[in-house]
């Protein structure tokens, strides 16, 4: 078979901010680094990323430090979270972004010109550094201007459906060209996933058409294990209508600047739900709210800036009980806040005011939506967003239990547990993607070689990729992957029961077998009908981790919720992650795993944000 070879010392997979990141860190330690991307350079999803970067600057509100930062990331998650992980984010954090800052990224400022910070669900103090609503397109455009000089070689359009290994450890990758479907090897003493997350696999989602599990699933394939794959996060607020942007994703920035979510008959129903343990903290009344929204210290957050899980599963409570908008979906309005405070403020033009807040919001709605957020509220539900599970790796080096084999952004786990706090992924790449490339390239510098080119694997892996051109069968590769995305949106979606997640294993069975028929015409060279039958080996992966994890996991815990078992169940789960592998004979493995315990300092850190009070969890 003919292909090309490139040789690196690191090879990163994925260009977004983990890549970026990972890929600038490991060449700053003067080791040789490729970058493969699987579309271009800039158009990664990090790029819609909206609200912020979480960091406990303590700009806005000195009160704020990174204990407390690590406090809400652990209740955000349930306590389930990787707490080494979720304390290495909250300390470096701030350094992060600082460092982002010193390389060319124009944040919003305050009045004595420090970054501002804004409101975020779950966060108890303003902490999402951000760029408007554009805040990931300024730290993607940041990172690749830093990364430009550092003489990283880049590969654009490139797709990986192979991990190499010589011996037990990684020794590169096998791509190929999505213009032309020529074959590139990676030769790399060490390889970086940060491909992102899962969301092509669900039909409501606000991720790009790259997300299609593929770090989760090379990384399986390869021996490496995978945690916390039950935990899916949907997002509450994607657009549900009008249809030209539907799924689009509506920043929780928007509530965190005072716009209120209602039902049809006008019940501004998130003051009816508010959980125990977030009470405290939660504002008693509108007034109390819109306090907050403007910065008054004494004053606790709208309850609409609960966390992601359960503002999305409020929502579609109040759908399922017939108070919802008329196209499935809630409404969140900006109007009420305008008016409150426009007769408070002597000059205030509310137009003005939203455009200057949320410019990309405003603009791609009324482009693609006719619709003019200053003045109507806008029909939103929860959407696929963010996947918590991943690739189980070392909290402080990020590699997986495979030598070799390094993991960051949203590919790995453990940092967020059950549920992920807005701002807390711009951040978590920041950090946790500089450990990748430090620790990968250090691997790197103590291997004597990237090892021999294992032509077995290579011939193997392109013979199954090309297989769909000779098959003389009649399924199509778009079709199974939109019954895949309607079977996995309507039997393990938000709300979950086990004898639907049952049928779904079923469903997944019969659709392996599909996909093993699909048939794909015409030649290599964009050839997208190719580009997913490819995908559906990933796609296929990863909706049966989600599956058999969800099962497995009897319990409401975060984005997890059992209708069948409602309730959290801390006997049982709330002190253990489930772990994937692939088993000897090539069937999933599945098991429950204890949570290391927690040092004094940390359960100290989250016992003082908590009223003197240890959670169940922990004790």
């Amino acid at each position: 078979m003919d292909y090309q070879t490139h040789e690196h010392d690191v090879v990163v997979i994925g260009a977004g901010g983990a890549g970026l990141r990972a890929a600038i860190e490991a060449s700053a330690a003067g080791v040789s680094v490729g970058l493969v991307c699987k579309s271009l350079l800039g158009k990664a999803h990090t790029v819609m990323a909206e609200g912020g970067i979480a960091a406990a600057l303590a700009n806005v509100d000195n009160r704020d430090n990174w204990k407390v930062h690590f406090a809400d990331t652990m209740r955000g998650g349930q306590y389930v979270n990787n707490w080494r992980m979720a304390e290495l984010h909250a300390r470096e954090a701030p350094d992060r972004v600082r460092e982002l800052e010193k390389w060319g990224a124009v944040f919003d400022r305050t009045p004595d010109g420090k970054i501002l910070q804004r409101n975020f669900g779950g966060h108890k103090y303003p902490r999402l550094a951000h760029v408007g609503d554009r805040t990931g397109l300024e730290l993607i455009r940041t990172l690749q201007d830093h990364g430009i000089h550092r003489g990283i070689s880049v590969y654009m359009e490139r797709t990986v459906i192979r991990l190499l290994k010589t011996g037990e450890r990684v020794s590169g990758a096998l791509a190929y060209d999505r213009e032309r479907g020529r074959w590139t090897v990676f030769r790399a003493k060490a390889v970086v996933l940060a491909t992102g997350g899962i969301g092509k696999a669900y039909k409501i989602t606000s991720n790009s058409w790259e997300y299609t599990g593929d770090g989760h699933t090379l990384a399986y394939d390869a021996g490496a294990e995978l945690i916390d794959m039950e935990f899916v996060q949907f997002h509450p607020t994607g657009m549900v209508w009008p249809p030209s942007v539907r799924g689009i994703l509506v920043t929780e920035g928007v509530r965190g600047e005072g716009g209120v979510l209602r039902n049809n008959t006008g019940n501004r129903f998130m003051f009816g739900d508010i959980p125990d343990n977030y009470r405290p903290q939660t504002a008693k009344d509108e007034e109390e709210g819109f306090r907050y929204v403007l910065g008054d210290k004494e004053a606790n957050r709208p309850p609409e800036l609960l966390t992601r899980d359960h503002v999305a599963r409020c929502i579609v409570r109040e759908v399922r009980e017939r108070r919802g908008s008329p196209h499935g979906g809630v409404f969140l309005e900006l109007q009420t806040f305008a008016e409150w405070y426009g007769k408070r403020a002597k000059k205030f033009d509310a137009a003005e005011h939203w455009k200057k807040k949320l410019p990309s919001m405003y603009h791609q709605f009324k482009e693609l939506g006719g619709l003019d957020i200053t003045k109507e509220p806008m029909e939103v539900g929860p959407t696929t967003h963010y996947m918590m599970g991943g690739v189980r790796v070392d909290a402080d080096t990020q590699m997986s239990r495979v030598p070799g084999l390094f993991a960051c952004g949203e590919c790995a786990a453990g940092i967020n547990g059950a549920n992920r706090l807005g701002g807390n992924s711009l951040s978590d790449l920041l950090v946790l993607g500089k450990r990748a490339g430090e620790f990968a390239a250090k691997y790197a510098r103590e291997q004597n070689s990237a090892g021999t080119v294992p032509a077995e694997q290579v011939d193997s892996a392109a013979k199954w990729a090309l297989a769909p051109f000779d098959r003389d069968a009649s399924e199509n590769p778009f079709k199974v992957q939109q019954d895949l995305q309607d079977m996995m949106q309507d039997l393990v979606g938000i709300v979950r029961k086990e004898d639907e997640m049952l049928r779904a294993l079923d469903g997944l069975e019969k659709l392996r077998a599909r996909a093993a028929k699909v048939q794909v015409t015409g030649n290599r060279e964009y050839n997208p009908g190719w580009h997913t039958a490819m995908d559906l080996h990933n796609l296929l992966t990863v909706s049966e981790a989600v599956t058999r994890a969800a099962i497995l996991r009897k319990e409401s815990r975060g984005a997890q919720f059992r209708d069948d078992y409602p309730k959290k169940d801390n006997a049982k789960f709330g002190k253990v992650n489930s772990i994937i592998a692939k088993g000897a004979d090539g069937t999933m493995q599945i098991r429950l795993e204890q949570i290391p315990p927690m040092p004094d300092e940390l359960k100290d850190a989250i016992r003082a944000e908590a009223n003197g009070v240890l959670p169940d969890e922990l004790k």
